[in-house]
């Protein structure tokens, strides 16, 4: 299954992402072992395609990355300001 938002990438959050886990000053791999912790199936790789946009996320991983930066869904999906 191919989806895509623009042509181009498979999700909108990518950049938020990064931006959010930059400003944290953790990689890649940190992000994912963290969100391991909450039972999710995440790798450093996962999140390097997610942050380059080569990566379908599901509702259920945006709720998981908006929770553990303490940011909303609708932050990330470009909605409105963090919150």
């Amino acid at each position: 299954m191919k989806i895509y938002w623009n042509g181009e990438s498979k999700n909108i959050i990518g950049s938020k992402v990064k931006k959010l886990r930059k400003a944290q000053g953790i990689s890649q791999k940190i992000l994912a072992a963290r969100l391991q912790t909450e039972g999710f199936e995440f790798t450093d790789l996962t999140i390097l395609r997610i942050e380059q946009g080569k990566r379908f996320v599901p509702d259920y991983e945006i709720v998981a990355i908006a929770d553990y930066f303490h940011a909303s869904a609708d932050y990330l999906l470009g909605i409105q300001g963090k919150e």
